[in-house]
């Protein structure tokens, strides 16, 4: 893998477990209950998306099992929905 490749995967990693230490132990309704929470793992997932799209398109190939269409998909959807986040998308 490439040091390109390498960073983006590495930063990938990091916003996930992120957004996952975030969550841990709430269940749906008390992550729904936490605005700040909500904007912290929102935040990850788009830097997520942001980080998916430095990817190369070899790499993309070569581990299409992950759906990277729908990861940078959701990064432009939290960002260009300007009326707030829909938290059924997250």
């Amino acid at each position: 893998m490439d040091d390109r490749n390498l960073k983006a995967v590495g930063k990938i990693i990091t916003y996930a477990q992120k957004a996952i230490s975030y969550c841990n132990g709430l269940d749906e309704n008390g992550f729904l209950a936490n605005g700040v929470i909500i904007e912290a793992c929102v935040f990850n997932m788009i830097q997520i998306g942001e980080s998916a799209r430095l990817l190369d398109d070899a790499f993309v190939v070569k581990h299409g099992d992950i759906p990277w269409h729908k990861i940078r998909g959701l990064r432009n959807r939290i960002v260009h929905n300007y009326e707030g986040v829909d938290t059924l998308l997250i």
